[in-house]
């Protein structure tokens, strides 16, 4: 969700048990003489053989299209299956990245494509998959590996998959019709999945054992899964870094109005949805990006983050199949979810990516901290309510003064409470029932913590919102700490680990699980892991903060912890 705030910061930015692997995998070595040809229900691909940092060869096919490319009278519908081919596609460079600005435009509307890592091509193999969805704030992003290159998962036996969705107006404008509902975008992830169910068997993969992961707007997106009926049966498992689909950036509202908005930004006032409907199909795709900012209203403008394409609940609509059609809080509390052992958690410095943003805004905030209340609680709370919730916010965390900009730590802690871990702590309270869930706290500081050192704030406490990806991808950024420091290589090894061992058995190794058992989440205790230096097991994670917000959700009579 918030990688378009620290993606300036990008731009600045074992040989082990191997034996066993291939008898128990019957894997085909990968061969740098030949290129790999698999046949999928389309046709054949032709993919390369990549050597990984680590020594052994895998694998890879990038590019392949998942559903036809959403243009011309598809733009803005529901993904359509994609079309055969003739003869062999090559399936060795990424497809283009999905149309976004990026402070120029980037990428193309043909874009659903999706990128397999695999070490073994036997249809027997039967490999856990892996499919991640990347963040960006359903504003950018893709699933290339110069972000999310596979080394680091692929080295504990299971298949990576990441994928391209459509973004911003593009992926999630919605006129409240049968035509343009809305979502195309998590729709674009639903057939991604699908595909996958049909193919992945001819890559080693087990389509009975997917887990989707995801970070920040990628990790909301893996909970919407959870929740949506579209996606019921095409994964097993779930993992989500730093964000909810009970965030209020999670959230589309006003989505209507917002369209309109967006006509009014590009020269055009409509007076009907089908007006404004034919307008946004007769533009190019460079001029249905960068809206999000240009559409906020004067309360958006401070009031939570600014993500506003994202997704909505949908109408119901004779014949049109919703993602969602009801608010995922609701859905939370009645159990009707895709029941599923869930591993999630946040970084213990989220709100540091966000600390520079809120100095330059701390005028409006000491004059209206009223700004500092969630949207989900402005909206049932009374005028007199909304200041009074603003002055304890502020007062909680400063006291009887003004926030200044030498309070970085403070405004950190304030961000990643507000933003990210009171809905953490929320959703696996309220989940807790229903499945197992397997809490943690991230609080690996090194090298690795790439967007905390880029953003300068190394001097800080915590880990920035990100930061756990450089765990968990190879790539530029990640390669010379992992190549030079052989600590680093045995962190990354511990923490990807833990992420696959949830994948292949439904609950993740602790770093030394002999000694540190990492036990699943209760309502009494409140179990969460420490993931660091220090690695524990420990109990109500950040506790003081969150019974704070807790005490304002009860007070609004929304759902919430309780205790």
């Amino acid at each position: 969700m918030l990688f378009w705030f620290c993606n300036y910061c990008l731009h600045i930015l074992y040989f082990i048990n191997i034996l066993c692997f291939c008898v128990a995998y019957e894997i085909i070595a990968p061969s740098s003489g030949k290129d790999p040809i698999v046949t999928v229900k389309e046709g054949q691909l032709r993919g390369s053989v990549t050597k990984a940092i680590q020594g052994f060869s895998y694998y890879s096919f990038k590019g392949i299209p998942y559903a036809q490319p959403p243009v011309g009278n598809l733009r803005f519908k529901a993904p359509q299956p994609p079309q055969p081919w003739q003869g062999i596609r090559d399936a060795t460079q990424h497809g283009p990245i999905c149309a976004q600005f990026n402070v120029t435009f980037q990428g193309s509307e043909d874009c659903l494509f999706l990128n397999i890592y695999t070490r073994s091509l036997r249809r027997n193999a039967k490999l856990p998959v892996m499919v991640f969805i990347h963040g960006g704030s359903y504003y950018e992003g893709s699933g290339d590996s110069d972000t999310f290159g596979a080394d680091f998962l692929i080295q504990h036996d299971v298949i990576l998959v990441t994928i391209n969705y459509r973004l911003e107006l593009l992926g999630f404008l919605s006129l409240d019709t049968p035509e343009v509902p809305g979502n195309a975008g998590m729709k674009d992830q639903v057939a991604a999945l699908r595909w996958i169910q049909d193919n992945i068997k001819q890559f080693g993969g087990d389509k009975n054992s997917v887990t989707i992961f995801g970070e920040s707007s990628g990790a909301s997106s893996v909970m919407y899964h959870m929740l949506s009926p579209m996606s019921e049966g095409l994964f097993h498992k779930v993992i989500a870094e730093s964000g909810t689909c009970i965030d209020d950036w999670a959230i589309a509202t006003g989505a209507v109005e917002r369209a309109f908005r967006a006509g009014e930004v590009l020269g055009k006032k409509a007076k009907s949805k089908k007006e404004l409907l034919d307008f946004f199909r007769s533009l190019d795709a460079p001029s249905l990006t960068n809206l999000t900012f240009r559409t906020l209203t004067p309360d958006e403008e401070y009031r939570g983050l600014p993500e506003k394409f994202i997704p909505r609940i949908e109408s119901k609509f004779e014949g049109v199949e919703a993602f969602i059609d009801e608010n995922p809080l609701s859905l939370l509390v009645k159990g009707k979810i895709n029941k599923v052992p869930l591993m999630f958690g946040y970084n213990s410095g989220e709100g540091l990516i966000l600390v520079d943003y809120h100095i330059t805004r701390l005028d409006v905030y000491n004059r209206q901290p009223s700004f500092y209340v969630p949207r989900e609680l402005a909206k049932v709370i009374s005028e007199q309510k909304l200041h009074e919730f603003g002055e304890r916010i502020k007062a909680f965390y400063v006291g009887n003064r003004n926030i200044t900009k030498d309070d970085k730590n403070i405004i950190s802690d304030m961000q990643t409470d507000m933003h990210f871990s009171y809905n953490t702590h929320r959703f696996a309270y309220l989940y807790s029932d229903l499945a197992d869930v397997y809490l943690y706290r991230f609080n690996y500081d090194t090298e690795l913590n790439i967007i905390k050192i880029a953003l300068g704030l190394r001097e800080l406490d915590g880990v920035s919102h990100a930061d756990e990806l450089f765990y968990l991808f190879y790539n530029y950024l990640s390669r010379p700490p992992y190549e030079s420091q052989k600590k680093i290589r045995d962190i990354v090894f511990q923490v990807t680990k833990m992420w696959t061992d949830f994948a292949k058995y439904g609950r993740p190794a602790s770093r030394n699980c002999s000694e540190i058992p990492w036990t699943p989440y209760t309502k009494a205790k409140k179990e969460y892991f420490n993931i660091g230096e220090e690695a524990s097991l420990g109990y109500y994670a950040d506790k003081r903060r969150i019974q704070f917000w807790d005490k304002l959700y009860a007070e609004s009579n929304v759902p919430h912890i309780g205790n």
